[in-house]
Formats: structure tokens, sequence, C-alpha cells
């Protein structure tokens, strides 16, 4: 193994995402340990066991616990071992960043990473060639204590490229604009800023922006001139969310009950919202949106709203999850969905929202709308809680949409193979000039297609 060049060596190394397994070979063989230095990114996590076994080390004083090389010590060494480094991986897996407060209350800082005395001891060495950087934090030591991360790293990274922080308490504060960077993504941070100002200032070329979980703000305002894809989850308060984008292309934003919601995205060609209902709602006309996902508590409330848009071509609606068997209570019709959108030729119903459709069935009503030549596929989520029921509402839509061609139908895992096998062949024997695709589905799983049955 000594005699292994080292271009191939090298190469063996930089093939490894974990650089707990580079320590490993370094120690294992000479020729690893040798060409270690040329390696350019560090990333490496703390898990739960070694983050038992530290605790154990401050309560016992046993050899064995005293054999616990401190986390951040490590990632020193690692750092202070590479000549040039790109990229900067540090954090918690995810079962430590379960670890709630109320199960151990942990003052200590020896796991955070957010810390400004710690983050001064290395990043300054990196600094000069860093593209990308993660930190994932130590929720139970990070969330009562102020890091002034990120004016240090607009401070130190002026080739920044991407930066994403978890699980801390972050500053704004004194941030120096950092025009290089165009991948942004803080998830579950807390901010104590009124809203994104500093934020949107500080990074005016983003691309590509991730705020998942972002809370303390009360006046959030998105303003970014060069933004192409966001995704924004907002917590359970009440806000007034603003987004403004000229160049976006791709949107998924998720959120309860927000006090007002204004978008203007002109560019927009990809939307996903999700939100149970919104006091004030303001979309800007969309010029390009082509494939939306709405999902809603109150989806006909939400498709009232919705100004009239002729683009859009992909359409999924979904509502907030149910139990099994729920009867629906916002009256959701298939009319509305054309006549707020109306040339789609390709629509996804999610199972809650198929089931509220059934509910509301009735044929009267689906024999007045037009026979809907645009659809050409169609896909829906079926539980089969009353069979003939959704026979007669699946059997309402086909009879309507002369012009389908490709139908996928999803049934639900729990429903017996007897009852199943006779809904398919029904629907394939009254339809044999449709492409059917028939699937199982199950929340929280991925969809199983069905080959043969």
């Amino acid at each position: 193994m000594d005699k292994l060049p080292d271009d191939i060596a090298l190469y063996i190394l930089s093939r490894l995402d974990d650089s707990a397994d580079v320590a490993r070979c370094r120690l294992a063989w000479k020729t690893f340990n040798t060409v270690s230095p040329e390696l350019r990114s560090i990333n490496i996590q703390c898990s739960l066991e070694r983050y038992i076994k530290s605790r154990s080390k401050l309560s016992n004083s046993s050899s064995s616990s005293q054999s616990v090389t401190p986390f951040k010590t490590i990632f020193l060494n690692l750092v202070s071992k590479l000549r040039v480094v790109d990229s900067v991986c540090i954090g918690t897996e995810k079962p430590l960043r379960n670890v709630s407060y109320d199960d151990v209350e942990d003052e200590n800082d020896d796991l955070y990473l957010t810390h400004g005395d710690f983050v001064k001891e290395w990043l300054p060495r990196v600094c000069g060639r860093l593209k990308s950087l993660s930190i994932s934090d130590f929720w139970i030591q990070s969330c009562w204590r102020r890091s002034d991360l990120l004016p240090l790293v607009s401070a130190y990274c002026h080739n920044l490229l991407e930066l994403e922080v978890k699980n801390a308490w972050l500053s704004v504060e004194n941030m120096n604009p950092m025009p290089m960077l165009t991948t942004l993504t803080l998830e579950f941070i807390r901010l104590d800023d009124e809203d994104l100002n500093m934020l949107n200032k500080s990074f005016p070329n983003l691309q590509v922006l991730n705020l998942v979980g972002v809370g303390g703000l009360k006046l959030p305002k998105i303003n970014l001139l060069n933004l192409k894809t966001c995704h924004w989850t907002v917590s359970n308060a009440p806000l007034s969310l603003t987004l403004i984008t000229p160049t976006l292309i791709t949107l998924r934003l998720e959120c309860i009950r927000p006090t007002s919601l204004y978008i203007e995205a002109p560019m927009l060609s990809h939307l996903h919202l999700a939100l149970d209902h919104a006091d004030s709602f303001t979309i800007k006309k969309f010029q390009n949106l082509k494939t939306l996902w709405l999902e809603s508590l109150y989806i006909r409330s939400l498709l009232l709203k919705f100004p009239f848009t002729k683009t859009v071509e992909n359409l999924t609606v979904d509502s907030r999850k149910w139990e099994r068997g729920a009867v629906g209570f916002s009256k959701f019709t298939l009319e509305k969905v054309f006549t707020v959108f109306p040339n789609v030729n390709s629509l996804c119903i999610n199972s809650s929202l198929w089931s509220e459709l059934e509910a509301c069935y009735d044929v009267d009503s689906w024999e007045t709308w037009d026979r809907r030549k645009g659809l050409k596929t169609f896909c829906a989520y079926l539980l089969l809680v009353d069979p003939l029921l959704t026979f007669s509402s699946v059997a309402s839509l086909l009879d309507q949409c002369v012009g389908l061609v490709d139908v996928s139908l999803l049934i639900h895992h729990d429903v017996v193979a007897n009852v199943s096998k006779s809904f398919i062949l029904r629907c394939t024997s009254r339809w044999p000039e449709v492409n059917w695709k028939w699937g199982i589905w199950r929340e929280g799983m991925e969809v199983s297609w069905i080959t043969n049955w």
C-alpha cells in the first residue's frame, strides 16, 4: 500500500465524504498521511455517541472517559494540516440535533460551533480560498448565546460562494457586503432584526436563498434583484410577508396563516405555495408561471384569491393533512380550478383534497361544466373509502375531459387487495383507450408503481 502513487492516494482520500475516515486512513498508511495535506475540503460531524462520552468525561474521572478528544480540537487539528481549503462542513449529526434542551440542560460551549472565539481560531487560516462553508450548531448550547458568525464571515471570506448555517442565534450587525456569495441557507435560525433588510443589502448577488424556520422576524421582506431560487418556510407566528424578486424563477413558500402576503416575481415559472389562509393575499399577475403546486386547508378560498392565470400548464392541488375518511368543508370543485387556470394540461389531486371532492360530489354539477379537451394527464391519490363513490367521481372527470391520454391513480396501501383489484378492472374495462398507470401510496413514503397485479 505504501507504493501507491501519490496522485491515486490523494484521489482515494478526496472521495471520502467524512474527514474522520480520512484521519483513520492517515493512521493506517504512510502514503495517505503524506498526501493528506493536499486535500481541499473538511467534513466532520459530531455524533451522539461522542457527545454522550464527552458528558461522561465531565462527570467521571476514569481513564477511558479521559481519552475522549474534544470535538473542536479534532477539527482544529484537521484545519492546521491542510495547505489550501476550498470547503468546510462542520456540525452535529441529526440524532444529536434532535436532543431537546428540556431533556438535558447543557451550558457548556464544547459544541457551540458558531462561537466567535472558536471561529476566529480557524477561519482566518482558511478564508483566502474558501468557497463553501457549512456550520450546523448544537442548539442546546447555541440558542441562548448570540453569535457574531455572520460579521466574521463577511470580514474574512471575500471569495465565499456558498454559506449554510443551522441551529444558531445569529447577529447581522456590522456585516460587510459579500458580493461574491450566490447561495445562502439559514435553517432553524434565530434573528433579532425587525426584517431582512441587512441580509438583502449584504448579499446583493444572491441567486439561491433557503430560509427554513427562521424566527424572530416581525416584518420579513425579501428584496433581491438577482435571486433565481427561493425556499422560504415561515414559523407559525402571524407575519406580514413580502417578496419582491424581479428575476426569481422557482419559489417554494410555506407558511400557516400570514396576516398579509405580497409576491412580486414577474419571471416566476415554478411555484409551490402552502398556507392555511392569508387575511390579505396579493400576487401580481404572473406572466411566465408554468408549474404550480397549491396546498391549503381552505383550498377553495385560496383559489378564489388567486389571479386568473392562463400560463399554468402543470397543476397540483392539495389540502392539509386530514384524518382518513374526513368530510371536506371547503366545497372544492374542479370547475373552479379550470376557471382560474383554463389551460392546464396536467393535473394532480392529492389524497385529502380528492376526499373533499368526493364529499362534495354532485353529479348534476359535474355535468354543467364545459368538456375540457386541453387536459392530457391526470393523477389522483385515492383512499377508496367508498369505492362506488370514488368510481363515480373518476367517471365524471374522465367523461368530461375527453382529451385525457395518461391517467395515474394511486391507491392507499391499507386498501385490501380484492377491493383494489376490482376497482382497477372496472376502470380499465370502461376506458380501454386510456394509458393507465397504477400505484400504491402511503403517508411519508415513496409511491410504489404496480407493474402487474
